[in-house]
């Protein structure tokens, strides 16, 4: 007995045209532009990828942990993790931002309104808004030297727990 074909509903068809984006984005800048972020969230040492279109978790690798700048400095971990969805990175960890000599871990990202030229950077106890310009391509990350991988970020300056 041969299968019988697979009708598509509407609502299945739906779902899959929804997906698409998702499952032909080839790299990671093509899966940020496909949710509505912009290439230039993740530097440029980026090794590989994983994402999970069902729970919308997202995992990036670096080649090393680094430094880039955005408009202040900021700091990758080798792994970053979030929860990726349409114009959002929730539940980050592995990105952190100094500001004032003071490091803060960022937990989230959001573009609310692309049409602002704005993206928002939720560091816990405030938002900052950026110009989207800043992230149009990817940083130029530098790695650490040596002695600061062994100390950790943490003696370069003031870390705030999680």
């Amino acid at each position: 007995m041969s299968p019988s074909p697979k009708i598509l509903t509407p609502i299945s068809l739906f779902g899959t045209l929804l997906l698409l984006p998702l499952l032909v984005a080839s790299s990671l800048h093509d899966l940020l532009q496909s949710q509505g972020l912009p290439v230039g969230l993740f530097p440029d040492n980026v090794k590989s990828y994983k994402f999970d279109p069902d729970d919308g978790r997202l995992e990036v690798h670096l080649e090393t942990p680094c430094m880039a700048k955005f408009d202040g400095r900021v700091h990758f971990d080798r792994v970053v993790t979030a929860n990726l969805s349409y114009g959002g990175l929730v539940g980050l960890e592995g990105l952190s931002q100094e500001e004032l000599f003071v490091w803060f871990n960022v937990k989230g990202i959001t573009v609310n309104d692309p049409s602002s030229g704005l993206i928002l950077f939720d560091i816990g106890v405030a938002h900052k808004q950026l110009s989207l310009s800043l992230f149009e391509d990817p940083p130029v990350c530098k790695r650490q030297g040596v002695l600061a991988e062994i100390l950790g970020r943490k003696k370069m300056g003031f870390q705030v727990q999680r």
